[in-house]
């Protein structure tokens, strides 16, 4: 099982955090410190998994990550998981990042910090992996921003159901939409 899910960059600045095994703020904060001087004294030659520190659970978990750039992708596992399936699910996650903005940066998981949870949702739920299939993944995360569009031009939705109804029946008369805008509710006294 996966335990947490982790981004964080050169310098240690957490970009994601996502656990998904109850710990407290402040041990979620020692996690990631701890987990950042593990892999940060390490060269880039050496493999791409250890033990995991004293913080999330010693030697029955692993640390299995992978250093693009200036981030880290780190997901921490239980012994139930394999390394080599977890660097490469690290590696869908990042390709399909890399799709979702055009050569990902730190800057993209700064200012779409929603887009890249919602794409280790579609991987990673409840600490199980769901989704491996860069396509059906992609084709998920285009069916979210279509219905986010939708909902965006729901601003016109009074007029346009306005509009249906008087289509419907068009021998009703109904209020003019400038009509509803004006309506003036009963003030209430104070008691």
């Amino acid at each position: 099982m996966i335990k947490a899910a982790l981004i964080f960059n050169n310098h240690g600045k957490p970009r994601l955090t996502k656990f998904f095994t109850y710990y407290t703020e402040e041990m979620q904060q020692q996690i990631i410190r701890e987990t950042f001087l593990l892999l940060s004294k390490r060269e880039d030659s050496v493999c791409n998994f250890l033990e995991g520190g004293t913080l999330i659970g010693g030697s029955d978990f692993r640390l299995v990550y992978r250093h693009y750039a200036t981030l880290y992708f780190v997901f921490c596992v239980d012994s139930s998981e394999s390394e080599l399936g977890i660097l490469d699910l690290i590696q869908v996650f990042v390709e399909t990042l890399d799709r979702c903005f055009e050569n990902v940066c730190e800057l993209d998981l700064i200012f779409h910090m929603d887009k890249v949870h919602y794409i280790l949702q579609e991987i990673v739920m409840g600490g199980m992996v769901v989704e491996t299939n860069q396509t059906e993944i992609l084709t998920h995360i285009e069916a979210q921003q279509r219905i986010e569009k939708q909902e965006a031009g729901m601003g016109g939705a009074p007029a346009r159901a306005l509009s249906a109804a008087k289509s419907m029946a068009p021998n009703v008369n109904l209020p003019k939409l400038a009509d509803l805008q004006n309506i003036s509710l009963p003030s209430f006294k104070k008691l």
